[in-house]
């Protein structure tokens, strides 16, 4: 079984680095952010129903097909239950979504994850784990998850309505340092124990690569099934297709939380492989949008 020994990258660093990815978010949030959703409810609705319901769904599906062991099953849930996040507004923009319905969806979303995380996450653990009442996620382990996701982009939102030639300033430094302690927090926990990661790499490698493909394209083919405009299909496709894997991380490992290294194991392969499955989709895109007549509707 997969264990992550509890050092100062785990306990300390990986939170750091979720709380300053979180405080960047907010940096680029405005309250205004959250009352667009009224100007664009078609496509918020949506890209909120394949996240919220559709999404965990197809993984539980995928979960029972691949036959997981039992706290690797949870944490395929935990990703699924994840929001989207900043890197789904660099792929947006990469290949022609709407950055600002990204920003909106992320917006909602980030709040919606703070109810909706703990609930999925404790139902699976119900589902998979046998008496495993002691792993889940209780009344006060939701208010670390809410101050994990929430309070650092509140301060981050904050700051931008306070000062927003700073903001506009610390934008790019916060994402590059976030960047950085992230990659040193993945990058000394595979060293450690990359020989165990591998052991189960095969079985989670499956179902992560199909998770992110069924995710980055339900996301684009539901909105155009309902007549949403291309480039929020592609903005949906993004937000709904890529996880905040970090956050997931943060919470299988977080001693505080549900502190299961196992649990951690799915959402640290699917941020290695979501890579490769978005930039094949992103130019599957371009492809699909070449090819349909121009669209006029509009939210």
């Amino acid at each position: 079984m997969f264990r992550l020994q509890q050092s100062i990258l785990t306990t300390v660093a990986l939170p750091a680095a979720l709380a300053l990815i979180m405080f960047g978010l907010g940096l680029s949030l405005t309250w205004q952010d959250f009352a667009n959703v009224a100007s664009r409810p078609k496509a918020v609705v949506i890209a909120l129903v394949a996240q919220v319901l559709i999404l965990p769904a197809i993984c539980f599906g995928l979960v029972v097909l691949f036959d997981l062991e039992p706290l690797l099953a949870v944490g395929m849930m935990l990703l699924a239950a994840s929001p989207g996040g900043t890197t789904a507004n660099l792929y947006s923009h990469l290949f022609g979504g709407d950055v600002a319905l990204n920003v909106t969806l992320t917006a909602v979303n980030s709040v919606l994850a703070v109810f909706t995380l703990p609930l999925v996450v404790n139902l699976s653990i119900s589902h998979f784990v046998e008496g495993g009442d002691e792993l889940g996620l209780q009344a006060d382990k939701v208010i670390q998850v809410f101050a994990l996701v929430l309070i650092p982009v509140v301060i981050g939102m904050l700051v931008r309505r306070w000062r927003e030639s700073f903001a506009d300033r610390a934008d790019k430094p916060v994402r590059i340092a976030s960047a950085l302690v992230l990659a040193a927090v993945i990058i000394g926990a595979i060293i450690q124990e990359r020989e165990r990661l591998l052991d189960h790499l095969a079985s989670v490698g499956a179902v992560a690569v199909l998770f992110s493909a069924l995710s980055l394209t339900i996301g684009y083919w539901l909105p155009r099934l309902f007549r949403v405009e291309r480039r929020q299909a592609i903005a949906s496709g993004m937000e709904i297709g890529i996880h905040n894997s970090t956050l997931a991380i943060t919470i299988a490992l977080s001693p505080s939380l549900l502190n299961n290294s196992t649990m951690a194991v799915p959402p640290a392969v699917y941020g290695v492989l979501m890579f490769a499955t978005t930039l094949i989709f992103g130019y599957l895109v371009r492809g699909w949008s070449r090819s349909e007549p121009a669209s006029t509707d509009r939210e």
